[in-house]
């Protein structure tokens, strides 16, 4: 009988994971900045296009990528779902209000 201990080592940074909550644009340029997007094999015209056009989806896309279905993955689609829905509310709002 043996036990074996697996440490998982992630590639993406925790400074990383709480930043792009907020601004996923300004975390992605920082962590290309930074160097470590090149373990993801991220080149080419696609990878800029997304984070500049849905950052949410590339981080979504590195999440799963380094840890798979975890809880950071969880939170950030949530944040992403909320973001995406709550924003043409105030846009609406705003308008309705104007037309008076």
């Amino acid at each position: 009988m043996s036990l074996q201990v697996l440490m998982v080592i992630h590639t993406l940074p925790l400074w990383f994971l709480v930043f792009s909550l907020f601004l996923p644009r300004v975390a992605l340029f920082v962590l290309w900045l930074d160097g470590p997007l090149a373990a993801f094999r991220l080149h080419g015209l696609l990878p800029l296009v997304v984070a500049v056009l849905l950052p949410r989806i590339l981080v979504l896309y590195l999440i799963y990528m380094d840890q798979g279905i975890s809880l950071w993955f969880v939170i950030h689609l949530l944040a992403a779902v909320l973001a995406w829905g709550g924003s043409g509310g105030y846009y609406s709002r705003r308008r309705r209000r104007n037309d008076y």
